[in-house]
């Protein structure tokens, strides 16, 4: 759980490529591709351009690179040619990356061309309340600080935190100890140490939390159909506070 120098400085490593693969994304027009389009395209940037390893294709048997999720897919959409993004949409795209034996992971919900004012909220206050969580992370805080910080944020707003879905430890494996829900009550949980790694990923829904879990056993959705949204990065805590080991460059002031 407790990482030691070197696998800091791989995890670093991981990190910064990752935050690459959304760089590049950032520029592109996401209207008119599909998600089977967008996951191929993430596929060749990271094998071609960074020699490093799609973490998530082959993991748990899933065939893919990346998830894409959109609109109220709440996560683990799965990338398909017919899913064509068009104008309005809000699409989640999470990704994992291995570097050198250890993985990074992040996610984030774009928004395509005149989204709704109400989806343009959600997605804010979504990347906002992930943010309110990494804020909370330092040494001697406990998990449920972190939860508490994203759920009252997500409250105050009008919006329901998904309790299905949580972060997670993360290093050599995608998943390991602690769970990091996007809930919880200050001063419980995992104490918070010096060199552990995790990810901070709160799913937003603008309706009911609940969520179904589609036929083709991955795609999750918001139990009403409505909206939803999703940040992730992946965290180290330091001596002083937390590092984002997926922190990408336009988002240094908020760090």
């Amino acid at each position: 759980m407790v990482k030691t120098r070197d696998e800091l400085a791989r995890m670093r490593t991981a990190g910064r490529l990752l935050a690459r693969v959304f760089e590049m994304l950032d520029e592109q027009d996401f209207a008119g591709k599909s998600t089977l389009e967008i996951d191929a395209i993430v596929e060749r940037f990271i094998v071609d351009n960074l020699s490093a390893r799609p973490a998530s294709k082959g993991q748990y048997g899933y065939a893919h690179v990346l998830n894409c999720s959109i609109n109220h897919v709440v996560c683990h959409g799965v990338p398909d040619a017919g899913a064509i993004l068009k104008d309005g949409d809000i699409v989640n795209l999470d990704i994992t990356l291995e570097k050198d034996g250890f993985i990074a992971d992040s996610s984030k919900t774009y928004v395509i061309g005149n989204a709704s004012t109400g989806a343009r909220r959600l997605v804010r206050v979504a990347q906002e309340a992930m943010w309110k969580g990494i804020g909370a992370v330092r040494p001697g805080a406990r998990i449920g600080d972190v939860g508490h910080a994203i759920e009252r944020h997500a409250k105050r707003h009008g919006y329901a935190v998904v309790r299905d879905y949580c972060g997670h430890g993360i290093g050599r494996e995608m998943h390991e100890p602690p769970s990091v829900p996007g809930f919880g009550r200050p001063g419980t949980g995992v104490l918070l140490r010096e060199g552990m790694t995790f990810t901070i990923e709160p799913m937003l829904n603008q309706g009911t939390r609940r969520t179904a879990t589609l036929e083709d056993g991955w795609t999750v959705v918001t139990g009403d159909g409505r909206l939803s949204a999703q940040f992730e990065h992946t965290v180290a805590v330091t001596a002083t506070g937390v590092e984002v080991l997926t922190l990408r460059e336009g988002e240094r002031a908020a760090a």
